[in-house]
């Protein structure tokens, strides 16, 4: 009965003592993974500033003229089209009445 007593003892301060490395362990990962998210949000931040310089209209339009030889359309060398069609609707519309089959057989779940 003594050395069971003793065994589960030991059991228990064995126990103890991994729960306290594995605590030290998660804290130190914890510290890892934030530092990384810091780092991660700076290259997030200077990746936005990035983008928003070369998405600049007049830094495209200067690379439009200069490297790609491209210029400005003259007069009427424009078109327009319009998503909208010009047509008027029919003065007389005629109201249908809509009527929905439904389905009233069970569901079966398999």
């Amino acid at each position: 009965m003594k050395t069971f007593t003793v065994f589960l003892g030991l059991c228990l301060v064995f126990v103890f003592v991994w729960e306290r490395v594995d605590m030290v362990r998660m804290g130190y990962q914890i510290e890892r993974l934030k530092r990384e998210k810091t780092v991660l949000e700076r290259q997030r931040d200077e990746l936005r500033v990035k983008v928003s310089a070369l998405s600049a209209a007049d830094r495209i339009a200067k690379l439009a003229t200069e490297k790609l030889g491209m210029s400005l359309p003259q007069q009427g060398q424009i078109i327009m089209v319009h998503s909208r069609p010009s047509y008027t609707p029919p003065a007389e519309i005629v109201q249908v009445e809509l009527k929905i089959a439904k389905n009233y057989l069970p569901i079966r779940r398999f």
